[in-house]
């Protein structure tokens, strides 16, 4: 019978004051929706069927799916329309076409359920999504939101590239992971967010120019909210040519370094206007610029490149790992932009052995 179980008993309310979550709202009406997934869909014809069924069939009955038909121009809100008009589950909102940030906003306003989940039109859901990270939540209420792992499909078109990424997202278990890896890359995939809604009302979506999901978590965090994770793979996310992460320029490799530094320069480094940069590849020479334009500039380069050591980068020293211990004044602040799992394990073990705390490095690639 819809409407029926999961339930749960609401969180301890004490919990639930630390972070000002849960406070109005965390155990639903009784017959209202638990969750509201907030869908976005722009000519996505190919994908929506397959898209919504997953949905139907979950094992949480009590949802709502707000479908936002982004001025599609096939038959994107036909498919949605006859779904809506076999499970009262569905609503569809239609706009002007405008982008995903305000796909998303429109839908967010339509949202009636304490919860939100994202999904995007391309992806399909494990049938125990919604129920395992409603649980998750309800049994947190120290926590903001939680994401899931997921599996990337279809698996013969994956390059090397999207299964090191995607065994990375994978490898977040829990909010610590979140946090301490939140400048590496985006530690939850978007469309397997699920947030309080009360908490996405209150940070928005925003256009910067840069990606509105990572700029999304990283207010979340900066905020001193926690967002946790459901170690399973409950989304199978689509991957193609026309992924709006693949054609959009916000998504650009130099648009991502800009989030970080935005986000690295009025969080961690706000009191610090020197820093050590370790690593002056790709990333971290585009990095080096875009901290600079917030005055956010090197006091040494750590390098590997026989070519660069000994050098002057921006003004500053380049020198080995071996020298960075003793350096003075003793480095406060060391952003590594250095990607690769091994790398990172290598470059982590380097800083303990000389000394350095957690609370003195960031990685951010």
């Amino acid at each position: 019978m819809r409407g029926a179980g999961f339930v749960l008993a609401p969180a301890h309310p004490l919990r639930a004051a630390c972070w000002g979550l849960g406070r109005r709202g965390s155990t639903p009406v009784v017959n209202g929706p638990l969750v509201s997934v907030l869908l976005p869909a722009h000519d996505a014809e190919s994908t929506l069927p397959a898209a919504l069924e997953s949905l139907r069939r979950q094992r949480l009955e009590r949802f709502e799916c707000i479908v936002v038909d982004d001025g599609s121009r096939d038959g994107t809100r036909a498919i949605a329309e006859r779904v809506a008009s076999r499970d009262s589950r569905f609503r569809i909102i239609g706009i002007p076409h405008s982008g995903i940030v305000g796909a998303l906003e429109a839908g967010l306003d339509a949202c009636r359920a304490p919860y939100v989940a994202r999904m995007d039109a391309d992806d399909l859901a494990h049938r125990d999504r919604l129920v395992l990270q409603y649980r998750a939540l309800e049994a947190r209420a120290d926590l903001a939101g939680v994401g899931c792992h997921v599996r990337m499909f279809p698996r013969a078109g994956l390059t090397a590239g999207r299964l090191a990424y995607e065994r990375w997202l994978n490898s977040v278990r829990d909010e610590e992971d979140v946090f301490r890896q939140r400048l590496i890359e985006c530690p939850i995939a978007h469309p397997s967010l699920f947030v309080r809604t009360e908490v996405l009302r209150r940070f928005r979506y925003r256009d910067c120019g840069w990606p509105e999901d990572y700029d999304l978590v990283l207010r979340i965090l900066e905020s001193g909210a926690r967002l946790g994770m459901v170690p399973r793979r409950l989304l199978f996310w689509r991957e193609g040519p026309v992924r709006l992460s693949r054609t959009h320029p916000a998504y650009a490799l130099e648009r991502f370094v800009e989030c970080k530094a935005h986000f690295i320069a009025q969080g961690w480094l706000a009191r610090h206007d020197r820093y050590v940069l370790w690593g002056y590849g790709d990333t971290g020479r585009t990095l080096c610029r875009a901290l600079a334009r917030y005055a956010k500039l090197p006091s040494a380069i750590v390098e590997l490149h026989p070519g660069r050591l000994g050098q002057r980068i921006a003004g500053a020293p380049v020198i080995e790992p071996d020298a960075l211990a003793a350096l003075v004044p003793r480095p406060e602040r060391i952003v590594v932009s250095v990607a690769g799992l091994v790398a990172r394990a290598r470059i982590l073990a380097h800083l303990e052995k000389s000394g350095f705390g957690p609370e003195s490095f960031v990685f951010a690639a």
